[in-house]
């Protein structure tokens, strides 16, 4: 078992996440650059999309995407297959802007988000679902016959 390291202090031991200690410095570095440099969320590259994370699965009879949203309305989704693309668009939009209040911290995203990837050729693309639950978008898209695994019987002979 690793051994994360520990922070003593008088009397006590503090174990110490480094990744949690990261983040918290990451933040800070960005909070500082902020004051000193001015707010970069209005430059161009604000308006570029980011991807949300997302498993890619297979099964006997379909390849399944799953695709975290957490907060998403099925309203501002939109999903498509383009050949043999998956491509998955919408926006999250930030709900507390304009309110007058101030923010002190932020670290979800908002703003347009953009999943693609590539599928196999051996799919129905006409037969393709798509069901959103508690934030994960399931997509399911079925194998034709021809890709779907075939049991061969042995012989003696």
């Amino acid at each position: 078992m690793a051994m994360l390291p520990v922070r003593r202090g008088g009397q006590s031991l503090t174990v110490i996440n480094p990744s949690r200690e990261f983040e918290d410095i990451y933040n800070r570095m960005g909070q500082l650059m902020n004051m000193a440099l001015g707010d970069f969320t209005n430059l161009e590259t604000a308006d570029m999309p980011w991807t949300p994370l997302a498993d890619f699965r297979e099964s006997n009879d379909a390849y399944i995407v799953n695709v975290e949203l957490p907060g998403i309305r099925k309203d501002q989704l939109d999903t498509q297959i383009q050949d043999r693309e998956l491509v998955i668009t919408g926006e999250m939009k930030d709900e507390g802007r304009g309110d007058g209040g101030r923010r002190h911290r932020s670290s979800r995203r908002m703003g347009r988000f953009e999943y693609r990837t590539y599928l196999p050729s051996d799919i129905k693309a006409d037969k393709v679902s798509a069901k959103l639950h508690d934030g994960l978008l399931t997509v399911t898209v079925p194998k034709s016959e021809t890709a779907k695994p075939r049991q061969i019987a042995i012989t003696e002979g």
